[in-house]
């Protein structure tokens, strides 16, 4: 492995190749080829072309041998490094005026373009649909995030082949395709071991894949996959973190791609996910930035918007937008308060300064291997909006929060030294989101006004881009990329992928203002809609709907046509500051008949403002419908997908295990974690139930059997009956062996929604361990038969339906 050279000199190798004699231009559309090798063709894969050597009756009579031509991409195309970070607003790095230093982030725009008009979705999964496919999100099925997809076109959350990624076409154009990080694009119900992996990165043209599966991961003990198979992290290793992992894999990868076949290009889309809560970062990364946000929120937002006009990515005359009213204000909070979060906030930047960090390490390796000239990068800062689903409070636990149940100060308060270890599993303010989104109102999830959508973009392409260190204002969206890449390496965008007739591109190529700072928007209007909140840009004007729940809310009911509508001219308001609704009610009504026909054209209805009901949708394929026996067996981790919904719902759980006559303890069965889950795990020959209702004091409950079971076989039991009437109701636990009573608790509230990410693990335990009287993996030393499982549901009910 190499070791990581300071960033200082790094930046002075990117400033030494910017002075270079720059290329000419490629042409758009090259089709440059050698003799015996194919052109890029709008068709793939392209049809074997015919034998061009001779058949004799024997290899001696006149036979000559002839291996058709290999597929390579065109004469010089360039290598492709595609960054996306997660959950970073427009102002969290330095490089567009935040207080988080990213000397990566930075050195990508000094060799190249800063873009302060690129817009992303407002989540993560759409987003990242959008970027891989060239078209919207709701036009890939891919609405909302995997997990709250509906029966809907634009809902499923299944890419469908139409929609061939950038990948596939690289691929098929000679690329070596690999993607590192974060994988939020499986439908729930394929993410299990026994597939279809159509929508796994494997069946979507990468060559290779290593990260995580969902939304999020511990970065200390993260639940891992390398292409479709889990893997584990190093158990209780303190110097692990999944961050610099990534990086070693993504070098790993490019050595590996280099040394075997160095005149391959490599498309490497390289997805961290430590933006996204949890926020965790190694001890001396957080002491950085110890006291950087004692001055809370308000103050930051006027220090980044002055940082901002100084470097020039907003306009000179761009206004400062206000807080709204449901963030209170900093001067408002206890002295507590305000000592949690500024901890919390300290954490976060310590995250995105040390994921920049190991973003470098991946650039350095290019420059290293003589291909960072050749090379385009592209780094987004955020897939949506800095996220506000920490609350007003923030919180250890943020996974609490997403199910609707809100930290206190007086809880966090006691856990300051704690926060971004392997203790903790938090996520900062709405407050600090709302800063980190600065000049912008709103935040992740509102799709309606920039603080959602609006992300700084970095390109850098030595051999190609003459400007250094420029800004362009053109508008962009996600959509963009995809055609971009296909213009920029000469590849025509394909009309057929694999037998399928294609849908066309829905974004517009950015290489016009590459070279050319002044060049007018092609991309000229552009439609925004999430959880019904909803905007329509067009010509320099932006319609917007008000939103209607708030970002840190779980749970907020209401009608999708009870919103009020604001208007901005966003040509010259560049913050969407002041709301012209009133003065012009014409043009805002002709803006609202542009966005109904985009929403009928790119599959955007039915407008649904819910959430966490999505969830509950009978109709949802699922490979438990109508089953209420399950048995499982010793084996690599599975994910929560691929285990039956036991919330919300009475259950029996039985574990069949021999006894070996020294005795037996371990880890039976768990799902979820430290954070909460529940577990069986037995301990010198007793079993033990735990049930975390997340790591909050006096929330849980645990069933500690006084008698030692005798070697031999035993039925151990966990019968659970729920109190009924709805989700995250209380319930009876009753822990049994061979039909006899062990120990019997009740809990007042369950989980209604996510245990964690951590996935169910049997035998032994993975992650994190459910109670700390023992450390992971704490294998089972009987034998474990299997795990059965009984849900006392009617028949026919899904998985995700309640009691």
């Amino acid at each position: 492995m190499i070791k990581s050279r300071s960033w200082l000199y790094a930046c002075s190798v990117l400033a030494t190749i910017g002075q270079l004699p720059v290329a000419p231009q490629a042409a758009a559309q090259s089709t440059a080829t050698t003799p015996g090798v194919f052109s890029p063709a709008t068709v793939l894969p392209r049809p074997v072309p015919p034998y061009q050597g001779n058949l004799g009756v024997t290899p001696a009579e006149s036979s000559k041998p002839h291996y058709p031509p290999p597929v390579v991409a065109p004469k010089g195309a360039p290598n492709v490094l595609l960054i996306m970070t997660d959950d970073v607003g427009f102002g969290t790095y330095s490089g567009f005026g935040g207080p988080v230093p990213t000397p990566a982030f930075d050195a990508v725009a000094a060799n190249g373009l800063r873009y302060n008009r690129f817009h992303t979705t407002a989540l993560c999964s759409p987003t990242r649909a959008a970027l891989l496919t060239g078209r919207n999100h709701h036009s890939v099925g891919t609405g909302v995030i995997q997990e709250l997809a509906t029966g809907y076109p634009g809902y499923t959350s299944i890419i469908p082949k139409s929609a061939a990624t950038i990948a596939e076409v690289l691929r098929q154009n000679g690329y070596a395709t690999g993607w590192l990080g974060k994988n939020h694009n499986i439908p729930d119900w394929e993410n299990s071991p026994a597939g279809p992996f159509d929508n796994w990165p494997s069946g979507l043209g990468f060559d290779y894949f290593f990260g995580f599966n969902g939304g999020e991961t511990d970065q200390w003990a993260p639940a891992l996959t390398e292409n479709r198979n889990p893997v584990e992290p190093p158990a209780n290793d303190p110097n692990y973190i999944l961050d610099r992992d990534l990086a070693d894999h993504a070098i790993n990868w490019l050595r590996t791609v280099g040394t075997q076949a160095p005149d391959k290009p490599f498309f490497l889309y390289y997805a961290p996910g430590s933006g996204h809560a949890p926020h965790q970062a190694p001890r001396e990364w957080i002491a950085k930035f110890h006291g950087q946000f004692d001055q809370g929120w308000d103050k930051l937002r006027e220090e980044t918007f002055a940082r901002q006009k100084k470097l020039g990515v907003i306009p000179a005359d761009a206004t400062l937008t206000p807080r709204p009213p449901e963030i209170p204000a900093w001067d408002s909070l206890s002295p507590d308060a305000k000592k949690v979060a500024a901890r919390l906030m300290e954490v976060y930047a310590a995250t995105n300064a040390y994921s920049d960090h190991q973003i470098g390490r991946v650039i350095e390796e290019l420059r290293a291997q003589g291909r960072l000239d050749n090379t385009i990068i592209i780094y987004i800062e955020g897939d949506n909006g800095a996220s506000a689903e920490g609350g007003l409070n923030g919180s250890i636990n943020q996974m609490a929060g997403l199910n609707g149940v809100p930290d206190t100060v007086a809880n966090m308060i006691n856990h300051l030294d704690e926060m971004g270890g392997p203790m903790s599993d938090e996520h900062y303010p709405a407050g600090f989101a709302w800063a980190m989104d600065t000049p912008f109102q709103w935040t992740k999830q509102v799709a309606s006004h920039w603080g959602g959508t609006r992300n700084g973009m970095t390109i850098s392409w030595p051999a190609r881009i003459k400007a250094r260190g420029e800004i362009r204002s053109q508008f962009g969206h996600v959509i963009d990329i995809a055609p971009t890449l296909y213009e920029a390496i000469g590849i025509p965008q394909p009309t057929e992928v694999n037998g399928v007739k294609q849908k066309p591109i829905e974004g517009t190529s950015l290489v016009y203002s590459f070279n050319n700072a002044a060049a007018p928007d092609r991309h000229t209007t552009q439609y925004f809609e999430m959880f019904a909140n909803r905007a329509i840009y067009q010509d320099g004007w932006v319609a917007a709907t008000h939103p209607k729940r708030l970002p840190w809310v779980a749970v907020q009911p209401f009608d999708a046509n009870a919103f009020t509508w604001e208007l901005y001219h966003v040509a010259k308001d560049y913050s969407e500051a002041e709301d012209l609704a009133a003065k012009e009610p014409e043009r805002l009504k002709k803006m609202q008949a542009a966005f109904l026909k985009e929403a009928r054209k790119y599959n955007v209805l039915p407008l649904d403002p819910s959430t966490i009901a999505r969830m509950q949708a009978d109709q949802r394929p699922s490979a438990f419908a109508g089953r209420q026996d399950f048995a499982f067996y010793p084996g690599p981790r599975l994910p929560d997908p691929a285990f039956p919904e036991v919330k919300n719902k009475s259950f029996t759980l039985t574990a069949t295990v021999d006894v070996p006559r020294e005795g037996a303890e371990g880890v039976l069965v768990t799902e979820g974690g430290r954070f909460g889950g529940w577990g069986l795990v037995m301990y010198k020959s007793k079993p033990s139930f735990i049930y975390k209702f997340f790591n909050f004091p006096g929330q849980s409950v645990r069933l500690d059997s006084q008698v030692s079971l005798a070697p031999g076989k035993h039925a151990i039991v966990v019968d659970f009956k729920y109190d009924g009437g709805g989700f995250g109701r209380g319930g009876v636990f009753t822990l049994k062996a061979d039909g006899k009573d062990l120990a019997q608790g009740r809990i007042e509230h369950t989980v209604p929604g996510w245990f964690s990410t951590e996935g169910v693990s049997i035998g032994s335990d993975t992650g994190t361990p459910v109670a700390e009287d023992y450390r992971v993996p704490f294998p089972f030393s009987g034998a474990l038969e299997r795990i059965d499982l009984h849900l006392d549901i009617p028949a026919g009910r899904t998985r995700s339906s309640p009691d």
